[in-house]
This record gives C-alpha cells, structure tokens and sequence, in this order.
C-alpha cells in the first residue's frame, strides 16, 4: 500500500513525528520531576498508548470508560477517568476494579460525593476518587478557595476513598504568548496546590496532585507540590496548538489524505472528497490570530502548499484555495491529485476514522493501526 493506492479520504500517522513529540512531553516531565500521565483520548489506539506510556500497565489518562476498558484488556492497570462521574456509570467503573484496574474517578459536588459513597457502600467496594478543581475558570470543577472542598470531601463516605485533586488548564488555550502560557501555568500549580493544601490541613490525606494541558505541560518551569502531569494532543499536535504557539505546523503528526474530484476555475477552487465529515467541523482556529479555515494543504509527501487552505467544507467536499489574494490556479491540481489536509484539532479529526495508515517520511504506507469509538 502507499498514499496512491489507498482509499481516501483517509487518516495519515507520521510515526517519527510522533515519536518525536512523546519524547519531548516524555522529557519535559522527567525535567520538572513529576510523573506523567498520559492522556490516551486523542489516539483511541493501543498502537499509538503504548508507546505514550511509561510501562506496560500505565499511568494513563482517559476520558470514557470505553477508553479505560479497551487499555484495560491491553494491561493498563493505573488509570484516572478524568470527566466526571455520572452515577449510572459506577457499575462499569465497579466490573474494571474488581478486574483488577486501579480506575480512579473525579467528581466536583456534594451530591455526586454522596452518590459514590452510597455506591461503594451498597456493592462492599473502595473507588478511589479526586476532587475537581477549576483553576482558570474553564469548564467544570471547584475554585481553588472554595470551602466547597472540604464539604464535598467530607461527603466521601468509606469505603469510598478520597485520594487527590486534579485540574485542567484549559485556559491556555486562550493565549498565544510564552509569557501569557507561564502566567496560566503558575496559576495551575499554585491553584492546585492550595487545594491539596486546604484538605491536608482539613485532616484528609492527599498523596495524588494533578495537573495538565498540553500548552501548559510544555511550558511549566516549577511544579513543586505537583506530584503528576497530565497531556494529550502533544501526541499528534494540531493547528489549534500551533495557534498557541506550543508547536510549529510541520510538528503535526497526523493529516487527512484527500483526492482531488474537481475545481470551480472561476472561484479558484479545487474541490476534494475530504469535507467535514472527515475533517470535523472544528473551526477553533477562527478565534487565533491566523484563521486555517478547515486546514491547511499539503502535498502527498506532507509538504506544506503556503497560501492554500481548505477554505470551506461541506458533509463531503472541501474547497481548497488560494488565502491573502495569491494568484492560483487550480488546474495545477489535475483531477485524481493526492494532497494531504494538516487538521485544525486531532482529536475529532480522528474521532472520524476507524483507523490511521501510518507512513514514515515517505508514500509508503507502513502499517494500519486500529481505532475504537465510544463512551
């Protein structure tokens, strides 16, 4: 097989650009003296977990039990399922403990607190658990000087057992400035720390300390107090990550191989199969300094075209074209023309893909490695 002969539109894996990133998350990590923790989310692979993981059973990261279950076959036993718990799922977070997992779930509220201790009381069973914590206003979880903490810990009853707390900055996702990624990583830590801080001194024990993004990851400097770091897309990387400036666009392992199917030559088009459905429609680029539109375009070999961009997208057409006023002409692309697509954001780019055809440098394709889907 190569990029001429296989299906499209199809998912690309540079693995020496992806061996490339795990090693630098791999070192940043060992630099600053915490553990990392991988988060297995962006893959959905076990081809591509095991080589993110620092031993065969972990620790890792994920975010559906479907991920927990599926590395769990594979060996991974230490795992934190970091999105908070629904009460339905604590049978499926039951069958892997007693499989032998060491499945730790986060939780950010009283009630889910006393839904867990129940749970684990009615079934004779200790689920480890973190508490939440919002350290920049993002998404979900508790401010760090929320006496909130203490309740929600208090509302953990035996044999339910609380073990840390873990955060997300998910606001450096914002900004696209060193010195503004510092100023979120110092408030993730900090943030943090005050809330192990406030439990410990509140009489509980806290032996786990979690933090993580991946913008953040590769910029901390200090991270006493932090026993682990968490990241994910680092794996591949993405537009949006180049945005932030935590990349370069030719450190993004992963592309979507397109054909050329036809052009509209008054428009300056070039017409592709590779739409939305392939691609997501994640436009998250639109709000960074540089717009890429749907992605940027590549030739076969995943050299970037400069001044082309996937510049619309339907369920299954994209429209390639010039940015900035270039003159293009699109019959330099002929019908049956392979281009490759760098996309916006790895994860729902491969979230559309059953599996990625991975090559190393070159069209050959090497291997297909699997994919899984679900929650």
């Amino acid at each position: 097989m190569n990029l001429n002969t296989i299906d499209t539109p199809a998912l690309i894996l540079e693995e020496s650009k992806m061996n490339t990133n795990i090693a630098r998350m791999r070192d940043k990590a060992k630099s600053l003296g915490v553990t990392l923790r991988p988060h297995l989310k962006t893959s959905k692979c076990w081809e591509v977990a095991k080589r993110q993981i620092w031993t065969p059973e972990g620790p890792a990261t994920v975010s559906t039990l479907k991920e927990a279950e599926e590395f769990a076959a594979h060996g991974i036993k230490d795992m934190i399922y970091a999105v908070g718990i629904a009460p339905q799922k604590l049978y499926r977070v039951a069958a892997l403990i007693r499989q032998g997992v060491d499945l730790k779930i986060i939780l950010d509220n009283i009630e889910a607190a006393q839904a867990v201790s129940e749970f684990c009381q009615k079934e004779s069973l200790e689920i480890k658990v973190l508490i939440e914590i919002d350290c920049d206003g993002h998404r979900s979880g508790l401010t760090p000087q929320s006496p909130e903490i203490v309740q929600v810990a208090k509302a953990l009853k035996a044999p339910a057992k609380l073990v840390g707390v873990l955060t997300h900055a998910g606001g450096s996702y914002d900004v696209d400035t060193h010195e503004a990624l510092l100023e979120r990583s110092r408030g993730e830590r900090d943030g943090i720390c005050q809330a192990a801080k406030m439990l410990r001194e509140a009489g509980f024990e806290i032996s786990i300390v979690s933090v993580g993004s991946t913008p953040t990851a590769l910029t901390d400097e200090d991270l006493t107090g932090v026993t682990e770091l968490r990241a994910g897309v680092y794996v591949f990387f993405d537009l949006f990550q180049s945005g932030v400036g935590i990349c370069k666009p030719t450190d993004i392992a992963i592309s979507l191989l397109v054909t050329v199917i036809g052009h509209q030559l008054e428009k300056g088009w070039v017409i592709t199969d590779g739409g939305w459905m392939a691609l997501s429609r994640d436009r998250g680029t639109a709000n960074q300094k540089i717009d890429q539109g749907y992605g940027l375009v590549c030739d076969i070999n995943g050299n970037i075209l400069e001044g082309l961009w996937v510049s619309g997208a339907n369920q299954e057409h994209g429209i390639i074209s010039a940015r900035n006023g270039i003159n293009f002409d699109p019959k330099k692309f002929p019908i049956g023309t392979r281009l490759r697509i760098l996309p916006n954001h790895a994860c729902p780019t491969g979230a559309q893909h059953p599996c990625y055809y991975v090559v190393d440098g070159d069209i050959e394709v090497k291997d297909k490695w699997n994919r899984f889907y679900g929650w």
